[in-house]
């Protein structure tokens, strides 16, 4: 596996690549590499001859009192393991080559309809950093793919709107979201639970599912459906953001044609903040 840190020299690899007419994937990471991440990997070398990995914590997507300063950096660990598994190319490059002028002042991609909703009004700058920084790095690696995780549900519906308003050639693929084996979504952040919050964590991914089987056994009544996950979730300790039911196509609120939900809830617990979601089908019936 090739580590650089770059942009240039993942230029020049990308572009031998091309010459011998090879298909090129992109998963971008934050680092602290788990099982899920593995898993997008896995699913870029089956739709791609060469696989590129950025790591890259980027400041533009945390707010002044978030946890930029203290996300977790195992660069060691992750090259280990991105070797492993058979990356071609691991691209780590240090703040000052992704933002020369410096983040604060860097040109910025925004997805406006999409970035203040949900996470992004919770979250202000978040998105806009997101979209910001993907930009980057479709510039400088050009992928034929790229995968993206459903946990981060509204990244992926952001991303896949960002790439068809700019006219990106690039395929977006999904990543079915990996679970440990009490349910809870595997994440970087879940590092920041205690012992007692590890144990509670898990009625987050409850809280979703009792949702989705009240939409899929006939249940319209989503402002209630709403309502009592939010009370739920309030009861089992969490300090909740939101829980929402939304169209999983485009996060739009729901009308009554919808058929393909998405349910959505971003909590508190104790430091760490969690963000999941769930597909729900509304089923017709006769």
């Amino acid at each position: 596996m090739q580590t650089v840190n770059r942009i240039a020299t993942v230029r020049d690899a990308v572009r031998a690549w091309r010459k011998e007419n090879l298909r090129v994937a992109l998963v971008p990471t934050m680092g602290n590499l788990h099982k899920g991440h593995m898993s997008l990997v896995a699913q870029a070398q089956d739709r791609a001859d060469r696989v590129v990995v950025s790591v890259f914590v980027n400041p533009l997507q945390f707010g002044p009192n978030e946890d930029f300063n203290n996300y977790p950096r195992t660069l060691e660990h992750d090259t280990e393991l991105l070797a492993t598994v058979k990356v071609d190319l691991m691209f780590a490059p240090p703040v000052y080559e992704m933002y020369p002028v410096g983040h604060e002042n860097a040109t910025r991609v925004e997805v406006p309809d999409l970035a203040g909703i949900l996470c992004g009004a919770f979250r202000p700058g978040h998105f806009t950093g997101v979209a910001t920084v993907v930009t980057k790095l479709f510039n400088i690696v050009a992928p034929d793919v790229a995968v993206f995780g459903e946990k981060d549900f509204q990244q992926l519906i952001l991303v896949r709107r960002l790439v068809a308003d700019l006219c990106l050639p690039i395929e977006i693929v999904a990543g079915p979201t990996i679970r440990d084996h009490d349910g809870l979504a595997l994440s970087s952040r879940n590092r920041y639970l205690s012992p007692g919050e590890r144990n509670l964590a898990p009625k987050l991914y409850e809280s979703l599912t009792a949702a989705k089987q009240r939409i899929e056994k006939g249940d319209g009544d989503y402002e209630a459906i709403q309502k009592s996950g939010l009370q739920a979730l309030e009861h089992a300790g969490f300090k909740p953001d939101y829980f929402a039911i939304r169209q999983a196509a485009d996060l739009a609120p729901l009308r009554a044609e919808s058929r393909d939900l998405v349910v959505l809830a971003a909590v508190r617990l104790g430091k760490a903040r969690l963000i999941d979601n769930v597909r729900a089908q509304v089923i017709e019936r006769h």
